[in-house]
């Protein structure tokens, strides 16, 4: 079908909210490793890997050979049955994840996780209250979207009640007009008050991204998770990690919240679970997880058994080719060179991340720090042009998000930063 019947055809039959980034709709019809292909064949370097979800490469050989070798024996019984790539993979994830998680339900994404996760808290604490981080994006459903701090998702709502935001740790545009570490983490102490004056004094828990992405790829301060985890627990409230974008690997840990020294009671995965097939998942202790009674909370396709051998070959790939360990370093590297750009181009106020999951704030001028969300719009369409794709992020929208596959390597990082160096000079004549 050619493309401009293709796209006459989205807009016909389609929802209108279906959003596209580049004035040009792009048709992509290939993928291999970190390289994206359209119609027309030209090859793209994908920095975006589908929304920080194809962490192991698109179109990887082993894991769709391992999902099609279960597509082939059983593709569906439902949780309600016994099936070995659902327990095979739980079993996994207890052995990765921090502390004493180990027990896991499996659902189809991060959002349905939230739901799960914050259902089971309540179950657990017996309270209603949860704290969350302004700038947060939490998913679209309900309890998610409720937990989800950004005008322009959130629409008209009605919202699930008992969620209270506080200042998020955005130390560049800091809300109190504080400088770390001199500000002695008064955004932490935020939760404090919160509980103190919206509450009555105890709440069921804290959910907070460890890096914040769709916001904006907001880092906060290494010490900032430490205080608000025992504030929350004084409350007797648990700590939700939400690492649904920067689990496996995507930071150069297997997962976000092992860089900040600080347990969750549960954690929220999905996205790059299983290299673009759809899974989710949230893991507990023994103890938390026991608050659900059997039979209290069920997911039709949880558990899919064709998605859960993509999950486990996933984590297959990631552990035999030194994935999260490549993210680490090749991450590490890019951050040095767009740091290097920062230092030439007036527009780039700041970059930050970690491992590959990194953000540009683009701005008019680095003393106001004015947002530049025209000239967000603009690099991306120059780095499409050029055979480069990008994501966006940001409150301001202003804020270039690089979460490329995590087979990125040296080459790549140069090729890319030699496109947004030229990118950078051609905007800032707008300015």
């Amino acid at each position: 079908m050619e493309k401009q019947e293709l796209e006459q055809k989205r807009k016909t039959y389609l929802m209108p909210c279906y959003a596209h980034y580049f004035k040009d709709m792009l048709l992509i019809t290939k993928g291999e490793g970190q390289y994206l292909y359209d119609h027309t064949g030209k090859r793209y370097l994908d920095c975006f890997a589908g929304v920080a979800v194809v962490n192991c490469g698109h179109s990887h050989p082993y894991i769709n050979q391992k999902a099609n070798e279960q597509m082939q024996s059983l593709v569906h019984i439902s949780s309600l049955m016994l099936s070995s790539p659902m327990v095979l993979l739980a079993e996994k994830l207890a052995q990765l994840a921090p502390g004493k998680l180990e027990r896991s339900f499996f659902c189809n994404s991060g959002a349905e996780a939230i739901e799960g996760a914050t259902a089971l808290v309540k179950a657990y604490t017996d309270n209603h209250h949860f704290i969350a981080l302004r700038s947060s994006f939490h998913g679209r459903t309900l309890m998610a979207l409720s937990l989800t701090a950004q005008q322009s998702w959130r629409g008209k709502g009605p919202y699930a009640p008992g969620i209270i935001f506080v200042a998020n740790p955005y130390c560049y545009r800091c809300a109190f007009k504080l400088s770390y570490p001199s500000c002695g983490l008064n955004c932490a102490e935020d939760v404090e008050r919160a509980i103190s004056t919206c509450t009555n004094g105890e709440i069921a828990g804290f959910i907070a991204e460890p890096i914040q992405g769709n916001g904006g790829v907001i880092v906060p301060p290494k010490d900032y998770l430490v205080l608000v985890s025992e504030i929350v627990h004084k409350h007797g409230g648990v700590f939700i990690d939400d690492d649904v974008q920067c689990g496996f690997g995507r930071t150069g840990k297997w997962f976000g919240i092992q860089h900040f020294n600080v347990t969750p009671d549960v954690m929220t995965l999905g996205k790059g679970m299983a290299n673009g097939l759809p899974l989710g998942a949230f893991i507990t202790s023994e103890e938390i997880s026991t608050a659900f009674k059997p039979g209290q909370h069920f997911s039709t396709f949880g558990g899919n058994l064709v998605n859960c051998a993509a999950g486990l070959a996933t984590i297959e790939v990631l552990e035999k080719e030194n994935l999260v360990d490549n993210a680490r370093k090749v991450g590490e590297l890019f951050i040095q060179r767009l740091r290097g750009l920062q230092d030439r181009h007036p527009s780039l106020g700041e970059v930050r991340g970690l491992g590959l999951m990194i953000g540009l704030e683009l701005v008019k001028d680095k003393k106001t720090r004015e947002p530049y969300p025209q000239g967000l719009l603009q690099i991306l369409e120059y780095a499409r042009e050029h055979g480069l794709l990008l994501g966006k992020a940001g409150l301001l929208a202003n804020v270039v998000r690089i979460t490329p596959p995590l087979c990125f390597n040296e080459e790549n990082v140069e090729e890319a930063c030699q496109i947004l160096d030229r990118g950078f000079t051609e905007i800032e004549k707008t300015i």
